[in-house]
């Protein structure tokens, strides 16, 4: 697993409509100009950190980044899995992250079980190493509460001590 911290936001759009329906995953799934602003060089695979959404609280998050093999997607999206229960979708509000470690790459799978398996354990792998302490003080970087729509995208939060 490999560290790094890349901030984004954007307006949630409607995606494939796969998560929730098929997987019983949702995702908040992003436009492609956030897409697009990715570095030269981000890899695709999953990803975890922290994510509010609408300015609300801040949750533990997953990312998914590319093509997604198992569906042979032809344009590379960022799907955002907040590991929260909400009562209602959130389309049109804006979703913030701050995107800590690298979990893995992407792949295809034989099957949607063994795909919703993966994704499970990301969830689980994620969940433990967002409470670390190192990772854990990120909940409360203050990208996450900001309310303007300028994009940032860095690396200067070293939280104070």
């Amino acid at each position: 697993m490999s560290q790094l911290l890349y901030r984004f936001h954007g307006i949630v759009v409607k995606g494939f409509g796969r998560g929730s329906k098929q997987l019983g995953i949702p995702t908040a799934n992003l436009p492609e100009s956030v897409v697009d602003q990715l570095p030269e060089g981000f890899p695709t695979g999953i990803y975890h950190g922290w994510a509010n959404v609408g300015g609300g609280d801040v949750h533990k998050m997953v990312m998914s980044v590319g093509w997604n093999p198992f569906y042979n997607n032809t344009k590379k999206s960022m799907e955002v899995h907040i590991i929260h229960k909400f009562d209602e979708d959130f389309y049109g509000q804006d979703i913030r992250a701050v995107v800590l470690e690298y979990i893995r790459a992407e792949r295809g799978f034989n099957s949607v079980d063994e795909l919703i398996t993966a994704i499970q354990s990301d969830i689980s792998m994620a969940t433990e190493r967002l409470d670390q302490e190192q990772l854990a003080i990120y909940k409360h970087d203050p990208f996450l509460k900001q309310t303007t729509t300028n994009s940032y995208r860095g690396s200067n939060f070293p939280p104070e001590s």
